[in-house]
C-alpha cells in the first residue's frame, strides 16, 4: 500500500467515525428539524473530524430537547454559522448523490463526450438536485405550513443557486484531479484516493456556494438555523 492510498483510507476511516459519532449522539438528540438528522452525519462524510466539533457546538443545541430557538428576521444579515448551515443541506445533498452516481458512472462505464468525467458531472448535478430539493422541501414546508405544491417550489428557488454554485468548486477540483494530478491512469470510484479527492472536492464545493448562501438566508429564500 502506497502513503497515497493509506492516507486515503485515514481520512476515509476518520469521516465514517465521525459520522458515526453523529449518528449515536443523534439517537438520544435528536435534531428539531428532521432532515437534519441526515445532514449532519452526512456533512461528516467529508467534513470528517470538523463535522463532529460544529455537530456538538451548534448542532446540538438544534436538538428537540435544546433550548436555544432558530429564529431569524428576513432581511437581516446572517451569522456565517447560518450561512454555513444552510449550505450544509446542498453538501449533504450533493454527498449522498455523489456516492450512489459515481459508483453507476463507473460500473454501466457511462461517458459524455468521450469522458466518464462529464458524465459524472452530468449526473451528480441531477441527483444532487433532486435529493437537495427534497431535503429544503422537508425543512421549509413544516416551517411555514405550506401546501406541498408551496412546498416544493420553495425548496426549488431555495437549493437551485445554492447547487450550481457548489458544483462549480466540486467539478473545478474534480477536473485538477483527472486532467493534472492523474491523467493517466484516472482515479476511479474503487480507489480509496478517489474518495479522499471527492471529500476535498466536497470542500471546495461547500466554499463555493457560501456567498450564494448567505444571500438566500438573507431574502428569506432559505431558512436560518443555529
Amino acid at each position: 500500500m502506497g502513503m497515497f492510498e493509506l492516507i486515503a483510507w485515514i481520512s476515509l476511516g476518520l469521516a465514517f467515525v465521525s459520522a458515526a459519532v453523529i449518528v449515536i449522539d443523534e439517537v438520544r438528540h435528536p435534531q428539531k428539524m428532521g432532515v437534519m438528522n441526515i445532514v449532519w452525519p452526512a456533512t461528516a462524510l467529508y467534513f470528517s473530524v470538523f463535522a463532529v466539533w460544529a455537530y456538538f457546538v451548534k448542532g446540538r443545541g438544534m436538538a428537540r430537547d435544546a433550548v436555544q430557538g432558530m429564529e431569524h428576521e428576513e432581511g437581516q444579515s446572517p451569522t456565517w454559522a447560518q450561512t454555513a448551515l444552510a449550505g450544509s443541506h446542498c453538501g449533504a445533498g450533493c454527498v449522498l448523490a455523489d456516492v450512489v452516481t459515481e459508483f453507476v458512472v463507473f460500473g454501466v462505464g457511462l461517458t459524455l463526450f468521450g469522458k466518464e468525467l462529464y458524465a459524472s458531472y452530468l449526473w451528480d448535478f441531477v441527483a444532487a438536485w433532486l435529493i437537495g430539493v427534497a431535503f429544503q422541501y422537508f425543512a421549509i414546508k413544516p416551517m411555514r405550513d405550506l401546501t406541498v405544491a408551496g412546498g416544493i417550489w420553495a425548496a426549488v428557488k431555495a437549493d437551485t443557486l445554492s447547487i450550481l454554485t457548489f458544483q462549480i468548486g466540486m467539478y473545478g477540483w474534480m477536473a485538477v484531479v483527472f486532467f493534472k494530478l492523474f491523467p493517466g491512469p484516472h482515479l476511479h470510484p474503487n480507489d480509496a484516493g478517489y474518495w479522499l479527492m471527492m471529500q476535498i472536492a466536497m470542500v471546495c464545493g461547500f466554499v463555493t456556494a457560501l456567498p450564494v448562501n448567505w444571500l438566500l438566508v438573507k431574502i428569506g429564500w432559505k431558512e436560518a438555523m443555529g
